[in-house]
């Protein structure tokens, strides 16, 4: 650092804040000592730094990996990009502007309880989706560092204490099951979620029962199909299930096929779509199906997804704006619990044309 600073003639504060703090320095003078540290193969260290001032500058992002096999040979990277690769997106994102590295651990290997142990220890505060971590586990870090739960409600009320974030899950599913019902005027509906007690899919199934109640629609307390994974491949084989009358627990169908296909995320439904055009059955003449989470891929099948649009990227960024504020201070005391609004996209294989209006759900 000493001899950035020289060569590019400013203080070794300045070559720290351009590390640091990069938008507090002049472009000129950035650019200057970054030349510097290019010519000398400067790298600043991120464990001398951690000593000098107790923080490593670096978020972690516990997020077990969702990746779906499905989407492996999409060529298009913006297509291909799923839930959680769209809330590293934006918490990354965030984190670069505050001056912060985000430290990802996703992996279905081992567990969340084991790469919690592994990054609690290496960053400044770290974010977590809900109900991925024990209680016991969260509680003894959050004394140490700040914690952000991203996703579903904070069902242990151990845990009021953390910040916390989500989206309107329950408020966008109802809305979407409205339109279903009192739109197009379907009856028969069948949601498929997932064996996982997933609060978000919990919150979307709540969404669901209340329009279908409202609407004197009797589907039971149970959604139709609950598949082992959220992937296109479990979507398609829920398509083949509900077309054949299989069903977990009934749909109130009394054995024809359901109406429309419910899916509690969009990979099961492109995966629906795909095996409903093989078996011959038109989307939406035959039978409607819906989404939810908004993926990139929901614009692109044929015909384009009727989904719920959840800012995915928002949640990554607030989630790390709410980290980066504890850390500087400028939070209070009291736990930060906010709720993203969401939007429906009306499209084709509800029978609309595509449309993307207004949010549903407040901070």
């Amino acid at each position: 650092m000493y001899d950035v600073a020289e060569r590019s003639g400013v203080s070794i504060a300045t070559v720290s804040r351009v590390y640091r703090n990069p938008d507090s320095v002049r472009a000129a003078t950035r650019e200057r000592v970054l030349a510097a540290a290019r010519e000398l193969g400067y790298v600043p260290s991120g464990n001398a730094r951690g000593l000098a001032s107790r923080s490593t500058g670096v978020l972690g992002l516990c997020f077990p990996d969702y990746a779906d096999p499905d989407t492996a040979d999409i060529e298009d990277d913006d297509a291909a990009m799923l839930y959680s690769d769209q809330i590293i997106r934006g918490m990354e994102r965030a984190a670069r502007r505050h001056g912060y590295a985000l430290l990802i651990a996703a992996s279905l290997e081992g567990g969340p309880e084991s790469l919690v142990a592994k990054v609690a220890g290496r960053v400044d505060g770290f974010a977590v989706l809900a109900r991925t971590v024990p209680t016991e586990e969260l509680e003894v870090i959050s004394r140490r560092r700040p914690v952000v739960m991203l996703a579903g409600p904070r069902a242990d009320p151990s845990l009021d204490h953390l910040d916390h974030v989500e989206v309107a899950n329950e408020d966008g599913q109802y809305e979407l099951t409205r339109h279903l019902l009192h739109n197009h005027g379907l009856r028969r509906l069948a949601y498929v979620g997932v064996d996982d007690t997933s609060p978000d899919v919990e919150a979307r199934f709540r969404g669901f029962r209340r329009a279908c109640a409202e609407a004197g629609v009797d589907i039971g307390t149970e959604p139709a199909l609950r598949m082992p994974m959220m992937t296109q491949a479990e979507g398609a084989r829920a398509a083949d299930l509900l077309c054949d009358g299989g069903t977990d627990t009934g749909t109130g169908t009394d054995g024809e096929r359901p109406e429309a296909f419910v899916f509690a995320n969009d990979q099961m439904a492109v995966g629906a779509l795909q095996a409903l055009e093989r078996r011959g059955v038109r989307v939406p003449d035959d039978v409607a199906v819906t989404g939810f989470d908004g993926i990139p891929l929901s614009r692109l099948v044929r015909p384009t997804l009727t989904t719920v649009r959840q800012p995915m990227v928002r949640l990554g960024e607030q989630a790390a704006e709410l980290l980066i504020g504890r850390l500087r201070g400028q939070s209070g005391e009291e736990p930060v619990s906010l709720v993203l609004p969401v939007s429906v996209a009306r499209r084709a294989s509800c029978g609309c044309a595509d449309t993307e209006p207004g949010t549903f759900g407040a901070l």
